[in-house]
């Protein structure tokens, strides 16, 4: 991906996220100049990822598969003597039609929730014993309504529903075409990208990026360690 258009998904949701009225923490606009003044106090923010993370799998087609999100509070499980928060949230953007890929987390049990804008889609499985897509029924619960689930169903979020997904679930969602794109929320377990992400294909976690122009905000991988 091009820093330019990194660059310019952060300032489009920063515009969608402002259009709902979701405020971002104050650090979700600190410029690299700022970053350079930061010392061990912002070690929670670098040491747990917090900020702005956005992914197109190193497959070089964002708007087909690819993923923006700004982690806003996140737990350490390889620190938890500093870091004991036993959860994690996120705010993303997902465009019509843009794929975040099949996987599921062996821990993590996370809700996911449309916040706003257009209709969230979800295909969901159960995993089976060898981690591929199980033919099993399971359940779900939306909003506190427990649901029967079958192998393989889509379920639609619209505005202000939410999902909970249980570990070994596996599960890709999009936005639904012709409806915009979804300001969707994750409250969640803690967040470990790293040993906690089954893709049912490998994929890598973040892009390569061209530094065609300057970063206005780092990525949550990016920050230079503490002064």
């Amino acid at each position: 991906m091009k820093r330019s258009e990194i660059n310019a998904y952060i300032t489009e949701a920063i515009e969608l996220f402002n259009s709902i009225s979701f405020k971002l923490p104050l650090f979700a606009y600190w410029t690299p100049e700022d970053w350079a003044t930061k010392g061990v106090e912002a070690d929670e923010i670098r040491d747990n990822a917090l900020g702005w993370d956005i992914t197109d799998y190193a497959e070089g087609r964002y708007s087909e598969i690819g993923l923006l999100l700004f982690t806003i509070r996140n737990g350490n499980y390889h620190r938890r003597e500093i870091y004991p928060k036993g959860y994690a949230e996120k705010i993303m953007i997902v465009k019509e039609n843009q794929i975040c890929p099949m996987h599921y987390h062996w821990k993590k049990r996370e809700d996911i929730i449309n916040r706003g804008g257009g209709n969230l889609v979800l295909e969901l499985y159960e995993a089976d014993a060898e981690e591929g897509l199980s033919e099993n029924d399971f359940h779900i619960s939306v909003d506190g309504i427990k649901k029967d689930c079958r192998s393989g169903e889509t379920v639609i979020l619209v505005p202000g529903e939410s999902i909970c997904l249980e570990p070994f679930i596996y599960h890709k969602f999009y936005g639904e075409p012709g409806k915009g794109s979804v300001i969707v929320g994750e409250v969640s377990g803690v967040n470990d990208d790293e040993n906690d992400n089954r893709f049912l294909k490998p994929l890598k976690r973040f892009p390569k990026i061209i530094e065609d122009e300057e970063p206005l905000h780092y990525l949550c991988n990016e920050y230079p360690s503490a002064k």
